[in-house]
């Protein structure tokens, strides 16, 4: 008897942490209303910087088309830092950008504008 009593607890306590942990869970069948009005645009990137180079790819997974730019900025105060030209991310499409500097790379990021 004492072995069913300790498997009937057991299994109570499993049950309760799989519903508690069901009801964390966001569900798909979310009223339209309650939803959070999330903006499906910008195209995913990552930034590799090796020596004095940096190379973004970034990828649009979305409809809208992305217009991204690289923003290389260099580590000596003499150095020149580089923004490149704005390159159109058309929907599920990958795009390569490239900046440098002559010494160390100091900070880089891509910057993303909706296309008019």
């Amino acid at each position: 008897m004492r072995l069913s009593r300790r498997t009937a607890s057991v299994s109570l306590a499993v049950a309760l942490v799989l519903v508690l942990a069901y009801e964390a869970v966001p569900h798909a069948r979310v009223p339209v209303g309650e939803r959070e009005s999330a903006d499906l645009f910008g195209a995913a990137c990552r930034i590799r910087v090796t020596g004095s180079a940096a190379t973004a790819y970034c990828h649009n997974p979305y409809p809208e088309p992305d217009r991204v730019s690289l923003h290389v900025e260099c580590a000596r105060w003499w150095d020149i830092d580089t923004d490149s030209s704005p390159i159109e991310a058309g929907p599920a499409q990958t795009v390569r950008l490239t900046g440098r500097c002559w010494k160390e790379v100091g900070d880089v990021w891509v910057s993303h504008r909706r296309v008019s």
